[in-house]
């Protein structure tokens, strides 16, 4: 049950790390706008980081080199930081192209 929990503080830290580090590189409108962005990002970076990291550590032929912890944690960041991107993108996009 140890291992376990300690699973869960990687994913939860990668996931936060991801959003709180694209809060960096594309600076929120609104306080709206930045927390749905980061519920979003932490939400998906707990969701998919387990696959995203499976999926990095084998493309970049690592997987004998790092612990279950440093999967987790670089997927959740990852899969955090992706989906914060692509709804920031999403939102630009529609009002940039809805308000005609």
């Amino acid at each position: 049950m140890a291992e376990e929990s300690h699973l869960w503080i990687a994913r939860g830290i990668g996931s936060v790390a991801g959003a709180a580090v694209s809060l960096i590189y594309l600076l929120p409108r609104s306080r709206h706008e930045a927390a749905s962005r980061f519920l979003t990002g932490t939400v998906c970076g707990l969701v998919f980081g387990g696959p995203t990291g499976v999926w990095a550590v084998e493309r970049l032929g690592i997987s004998g080199l790092v612990s279950g912890a440093e999967v987790l944690l670089t997927g959740s960041a990852a899969a955090s930081l992706m989906a914060w991107w692509a709804l920031g993108a999403a939102v630009r996009i529609s009002r940039r192209y809805g308000q005609k």
